[in-house]
C-alpha cells in the first residue's frame, strides 16, 4: 500500500523547479547583466517553456500510473462486502478521496500544460488540451471549479478571444504563480485593461526577481562549494601521491578498532534496526489507524509531529537493543563512541561536506541517467516542499538535520563501521558500511549516491575519530537538500 499512496516526489521536485524557472524567465534584468547570459543559463536553462513541458508531461504520466494502481486497489476493496463504520470501510474511503485527488492532480497538470502551450505558440494544442479536461464533465472526472478554469482559458486563447463571467475570480483563485499571471495578462489584453495589464507585468517583474535569486541560491552555492570541494580533492590526492603516510589521509587505511564482540552482534544490531523501523512500528502504526492513506488526510503540521515522534522512537528502541547487545562488553576502548569536543571536529565536518558535494553530484548524474526518475524517493522531501509554517520548518529541521544525522552516525559510524574492521581493512569497513547505509534507506534509485556520501562520512569518521565530525557533516548535508526544498515551496505559490 506504501508505495502506491507515497506522493510522486520526484516528479514534484521537477515541477516545483519548473514552476519556479518559469517566473524567473520573465525578469527583465539590465541590458549589462543580460549580455552576460552564461550565468542566466546556468539558472534557467536554454529553453524553459520547452523543458517545463517536458516535465509537466512526465508527471502527467507518472500521475496516471498511480491513478491506475489506486483505481486498482480501490477495486479490490470493492468486492468484498464491508460492514459499516469498520476499519477496512473507513480505508476504502481514505482510497476513494486518494483516488479524487489523483484526478484533480492530473486535470490541473493539463491546466497548467495548456498555458505553457500557448508560450510556444501551440494555440490549438492548448485548446485540445483544455476541451478534454472540459469533456470529463460529462464523467463526472473533474470537479466544476477545474471546468470553469478550462473554459475560461479556451475562451481567452480562442479565435475570436471571449470573456467569460466571472473570469478573473476564476483565475485568480484556481491558478498559481507564473500561470496566474500568464492568465491575467491574457484577459486584461483582451479587456484592453493597460492601467490593471501594466501593474501586473509591474508585480510579476518584482516576484520574478525574487525568484531568479531563489534558484540562485540553490544552483550557484552548492555550485561554490562544490568548486571548493573539488579543490580540496586535488589537493588531498597530490598530498597523498607526495606524502603518502604523512598526508591527511594516510591513516585511514590503518588502526582497526579492537573490536570485542564478534559477527553474531553486529548481525543482531542490524536485524534489529530494520525489524524495528520497517516491521514493528509500522505495524504498531497500522494498528492504531495511522496507515500511509490515513496519514495522506492529516494537515501538514500533524505529519511533520508524526514522522518527527516516528523517528524519535525507532531511534531510541535501536539504541536501546545497541545498548544491551554491547553491555557485556563494557568498558570499551577510548575510540569507541567518542565525542571529543575539544577537537578539530568542525573542520572535518565542514571540509567533508565540501568534499561530499561534487563526488555525490557526478555519482548523481550518473545515477539519473541510468534510472531516468523511476525508483521512488523520500516522502518526507514532498512533505518539506510544502512547508512553509514556522513550526512545520522547524520540526523537519530537527528531524532531519540534528536527530536523524546523530542516531545514525552513531548506528553506521559509531558501531558498524568500527566492528567491521574485525574482519575487514578499514577501506573495506568504510565501502561495506556505506552500502548498508544506502540500503537501510530503502530507496533503490538512490543507493549509489547514498553510499558515496557514505564513504565520504566513513573516511571523515575513521580520520577524525570523532563522531562530532561525522554528525556535523551528516547534519550540514541534509540541512541544505532541506533549505533547497523550502526554497523551492517558498518561491512555487
Amino acid at each position: 500500500m506504501t508505495s502506491i499512496t507515497e506522493p510522486q516526489v520526484q516528479a514534484n521536485l521537477e515541477l516545483y523547479l519548473a514552476n519556479l524557472t518559469l517566473h524567473a524567465s520573465e525578469a527583465k534584468l539590465d541590458t549589462i547583466v543580460q549580455k552576460k547570459d552564461d550565468s542566466l543559463k546556468y539558472i534557467l536553462g536554454d529553453e524553459p517553456y520547452i523543458n517545463a513541458k517536458k516535465q509537466y508531461q512526465e508527471a502527467k504520466k507518472i500521475a496516471k500510473k498511480n491513478l491506475e494502481k489506486l483505481k486498482n486497489q480501490l477495486a479490490s476493496y470493492q468486492v468484498q462486502v464491508l460492514p459499516p463504520g469498520s476499519e477496512t470501510a473507513g480505508e476504502l474511503e481514505l482510497l476513494k478521496r486518494a483516488v479524487e485527488r489523483e484526478k484533480q492532480s492530473i486535470n490541473q497538470i493539463d491546466i497548467n500544460l495548456g498555458i505553457i502551450e500557448t508560450q510556444l505558440g501551440e494555440i490549438k494544442s492548448a485548446l485540445k488540451i483544455w476541451n478534454d479536461v472540459i469533456e470529463k464533465s460529462q464523467t463526472k472526472d473533474a470537479p466544476e471549479d477545474i471546468i470553469q478554469t478550462a473554459k475560461v482559458l479556451q475562451s481567452l486563447w480562442g479565435e475570436p478571444p471571449q470573456v467569460l463571467p466571472s473570469s478573473e475570480l476564476i483565475i485568480k483563485s484556481q491558478l498559481k504563480g507564473w500561470f496566474r499571471y500568464q492568465a491575467l495578462e491574457k484577459l486584461y489584453q483582451v479587456q484592453n485593461r493597460q492601467d490593471a495589464l501594466s501593474n501586473l507585468r509591474q508585480n510579476e517583474q518584482e516576484i520574478a526577481r525574487q525568484v531568479l535569486l531563489r534558484l540562485a541560491l540553490i544552483n550557484v552555492l552548492p555550485l561554490l562549494g562544490g568548486i571548493i570541494g573539488l579543490g580540496i580533492l586535488i589537493f588531498l590526492f597530490v598530498q597523498w601521491l607526495t606524502k603518502k603516510k604523512d598526508s591527511l589521509l594516510g591513516s585511514v587505511n590503518n588502526n582497526p578498532w579492537p573490536t570485542p564482540w564478534d559477527g553474531e552482534t553486529i548481525w543482531q544490531v542490524l536485524v534489529g534496526f530494520f525489524f524495528i523501523s520497517q516491521i514493528a512500528f509500522p505495524l504498531i502504526f497500522l494498528g492504531i489507524g495511522l496507515s500511509p492513506i490515513a496519514m495522506s488526510n492529516m494537515s501538514l503540521l500533524k505529519k511533520a509531529i508524526y514522522v518527527l515522534v516516528d523517528y524519535i522512537l525507532i531511534a531510541a528502541s535501536e539504541l536501546l537493543v545497541l545498548y544491551f547487545s554491547v553491555k557485556s562488553f563494557f568498558p570499551l576502548a577510548k575510540d569507541w563512541f567518542r565525542f571529543q569536543w575539544l577537537s578539530n571536529w568542525i573542520l572535518w565536518g565542514i571540509g567533508g561536506y565540501l568534499v561530499a558535494l561534487p563526488l555525490v553530484f557526478v555519482v548523481s548524474l550518473a545515477n539519473q541517467l541510468f534510472w531516468q526518475g523511476k525508483g521512488g524517493s523520500n516522502p518526507l522531501l514532498s512533505l518539506a516542499l510544502q512547508a512553509q509554517d514556522k513550526w512545520v520548518l522547524a520540526i523537519f529541521f530537527f528531524t532531519a538535520s540534528v536527530a536523524a544525522p546523530v542516531f545514525e552516525e552513531i548506528i553506521f559510524r559509531g558501531f558498524l563501521l568500527p566492528s567491521l574492521t574485525r574482519y575487514l581493512p578499514v577501506w573495506g569497513a568504510i565501502a561495506t558500511s556505506s552500502i548498508v547505509f544506502a540500503i537501510a534507506h530503502l530507496n533503490l534509485s538512490e543507493v549509489l549516491p547514498l553510499a558515496t556520501l557514505g564513504i565520504v562520512l566513513g573516511v571523515v569518521y575513521t580520520r577524525s575519530r570523532n563522531l562530532l565530525s561525522s554528525i556535523l557533516l551528516h547534519s550540514l548535508w541534509n540541512g541544505g537538500t532541506l533549505l533547497s526544498l523550502f526554497v523551492l515551496g517558498s518561491g512555487a505559490g
